[in-house]
């Protein structure tokens, strides 16, 4: 990953036309599909998550059209691309965006017609936990002046990757999304739900609201809410999509307040209809 310090991709235009990336940006075959986020306290949607797809021949997965961002100098720019798409589609919600490391290094995130400073509704940049802490070492000031800005953070896969918890002390996420690698055993595997149980209280200290990722079955959302989480998503609420789909209500489990009788181990914040997570007067990314 390249210092912050030096801007990449934004005068990318003499390489867009021969790259792969800026044929499929320009030939319109780029679109964002949206997840919703479940806040588990009322069952409404809190969010929608953002996703990248693409009908250009070549490309397997978002991941792989990153990799081949990054080796064309265009991560910026397609990320850039990205973000604008998702607003466009989702104009009225809160809104979670997947950010790529290399995107701090690029600089393009700061711009300040960046459409994230310009949507209505509150926007969670995503980043992975799976990539090493050295990569944001590299970005701090990056990330203090998009949260100065009113941007939220969100650390994304946690369970994933390298697990690292010094994540969560370090960058001071507003919210932590837990990896499906966690959730999926959590309905016959007690050891793991002890696990779970114990992340999402170091969280609510640490003030980080948390997000089980990847619910596809009743059972894995009833035992996540078992363990304190706040937040779900998933297959089992809905499936990617454009416009952004509504909530399959038949599914839903009875919210929250009213079960806390039935599971006093529970701490819930008093919340109004969409609660934002806690917010901060500084950040501290260290």
């Amino acid at each position: 990953m390249k210092p912050c310090g030096k801007v990449e991709g934004l005068d990318a235009g003499a390489n867009r036309e021969q790259s792969r990336i800026g044929k499929m940006i320009d030939s319109n075959q780029l679109r964002a599909v949206f997840q919703p986020i479940v806040d588990l306290l009322t069952n409404r949607v809190f969010a929608y998550e953002a996703l990248a797809r693409t009908s250009a021949p070549g490309f397997k997965s978002p991941p792989e059209m990153f990799d081949i961002a990054i080796e064309e100098g265009m991560c910026g720019r397609l990320g850039r691309r990205i973000r604008e798409l998702a607003i466009e589609g989702c104009p009225d919600a809160a809104l979670f965006l997947n950010v790529h490391p290399n995107e701090f290094a690029d600089r393009w995130l700061v711009q300040p017609d960046d459409p994230i400073f310009s949507h209505d509704s509150p926007i969670y940049l995503e980043i992975t936990e799976s990539v090493p802490l050295s990569h944001f070492d590299l970005c701090n000031s990056i990330l203090r002046e998009i949260r100065g800005k009113g941007i939220h953070l969100v650390v994304d896969d946690l369970g994933a990757g390298y697990s690292n918890l010094k994540y969560i002390a370090d960058l001071t996420p507003e919210v932590v999304k837990l990896d499906r690698g966690l959730i999926s055993g959590l309905p016959t595997e007690q050891r793991l739900r002890k696990l779970v149980t114990s992340i999402c209280r170091l969280c609510e200290d640490l003030g980080a609201q948390v997000v089980a990722e990847g619910i596809e079955t009743g059972a894995e959302l009833d035992a996540a809410m078992d363990t304190g989480v706040r937040f779900a998503q998933g297959y089992y609420f809905a499936r990617p999509s454009a416009p952004p789909p509504k909530l399959t209500t038949s599914l839903m489990p009875p919210p929250l307040t009213r079960r806390r009788n039935s599971r006093p181990s529970m701490r819930r914040p008093s919340s109004s209809r969409n609660p934002p997570p806690p917010k901060r007067t500084k950040s501290r990314v260290s």
